[in-house]
């Protein structure tokens, strides 16, 4: 797990971001781990401030220094930020587009996709870095997600007063793809990504929207997924690595998973070769973790147990020994009971917050403010701080690259006019 020599706190390399919609800090913890060092971060939620708050008041280092704003991103005054940005990252909130809500997507007075818009407008950033769930893809809201992508390629191409999103669609679509020029455009790319193929315990289907100012020479595209499915069933089943690893008999594993048979075989006859490093578990997240108790174990932030967990139809927890359910904002995480775990014997517990953060990632030195429900809320809320980390770095990657050739190139032209 991440420890705080993870977290560099000064380089001359570091680049400079703004974080919005900043909750728990996940996402922006990821992008500092990456080299981004936060001019300002922007949250709403007091509880969510108090958790940055309380970790810069306790001395961890990595959140040391970031301006914490705690209020509506729509009434900042981005006057405080310098000219010369390098990223603007943030996650919308997602209930606008979330299969547990009401979808209203553009209706949804909690939709921050024009918020994001016009900061990305005001402040200029070299790139952006947003985080949304799978549901924005969904079908459903095809043609408003359209609207989202262009808005974030085409800012200053706002919506006029009174004009329905529809027409606004329909302008960007006609404005924005016509061979007028605009002062400030983007290259965007959107991925859906699953957080257990990059290294997280944990599926998370989550969409990324990466841009790069149409001036920054930086082809991007997502980085190739490190973690594989194939290479944990080779772990578990051909090779027995996995549970050797975990000192675990077979008396006390689960039994092999029937509808995997065929793909285990073909794995063990070498017709498939699996590719990267296993998936991530939830037996590997919490590893070294003693079990919580009501009463707290000494020396571990936020490891209390929480009473009262059971089974019920699509509420069955999350298996020891596959990454997590996704874990969700609400009380009993559900749908599916993610915000509990299930035991080779089928028994079942709710979480601590501590083990729901190292299933995000989040180091064991970070501690989140509030009882169970709302520190729960928070990570539910939260990206995988891993997940962050990896794109953020490929983002700061592109950027630094695209600056070198920058500065080659100018090197080049002043010599060139030196020959003359």
């Amino acid at each position: 797990m991440p420890s705080e020599s993870e977290f560099p706190l000064s380089s001359k390399d570091q680049l400079r971001s703004v974080e919005l919609f900043g909750g728990a800090g996940g996402l922006a913890l990821g992008t500092h781990q990456a080299g981004f060092r936060p001019e300002l971060f922007v949250e709403w939620d007091r509880w969510a401030c108090d958790t940055v708050r309380e970790n810069q008041a306790d001395g961890f280092e990595a959140v040391r220094g970031w301006p914490v704003m705690e209020g509506d991103v729509r009434k900042v005054d981005w006057s405080v930020i310098k000219p010369g940005l390098d990223l603007v990252s943030g996650g919308p909130p997602c209930q606008p587009f979330s299969t547990g809500g009401k979808a209203q997507a553009a209706d949804d007075k909690r939709d921050m996709f024009p918020a994001v818009s016009h900061v990305i407008q005001t402040l200029r950033p070299r790139a952006f870095m947003l985080e949304n769930v799978k549901g924005l893809t969904r079908s459903t809201f095809a043609n408003y997600y359209q609207l989202i992508l262009l808005r974030l390629r085409f800012p200053e191409l706002v919506a006029r007063e009174g004009e329905p999103w529809m027409e606004h669609l329909q302008r960007l679509q006609r404005e924005g793809t016509s061979n007028h020029e605009h002062d400030l455009t983007y290259n965007v790319t959107s991925t859906v990504v699953n957080a257990a193929d990059y290294g997280v315990p944990q599926h998370r289907h989550r969409v990324f929207i990466v841009g790069f100012r149409s001036d920054i020479s930086a082809p991007w595209s997502l980085p190739a997924p490190t973690h594989s499915h194939d290479a944990l069933l080779e772990s578990q089943w051909v090779t027995g690595e996995y549970w050797d690893e975990h000192e675990l008999a077979s008396k006390h594993r689960p039994a092999k998973p029937a509808r995997f048979a065929n793909r285990i075989a073909a794995i063990a006859a070498g017709d498939v070769a699996p590719v990267g490093i296993r998936w991530r578990t939830v037996r590997d997240a919490l590893r070294g973790m003693p079990e919580p108790k009501a009463s707290g174990v000494k020396g571990w932030h936020n490891h209390l147990l929480k009473e009262g967990a059971r089974v019920y139809p699509g509420h069955t927890g999350s298996p020891l020994d596959q990454p997590s359910k996704a874990l969700k904002a609400g009380g009993h995480g559900v749908p599916g009971g993610e915000n509990m775990l299930r035991r080779v014997d089928g028994t079942v517990r709710y979480y601590s917050v501590r083990e729901a953060a190292r299933i995000q990632t989040f180091p064991d030195e970070y501690e989140l403010h509030g009882a169970w429900g709302e520190a729960m809320r928070q990570l539910g809320n939260a990206v995988p701080m891993k997940l962050a980390s990896t794109i953020a770095e490929s983002v700061a990657d592109h950027l630094r690259a695209a600056q070198l050739r920058d500065v080659e190139f100018a090197f080049e032209l002043t010599e060139a006019a030196l020959t003359v």
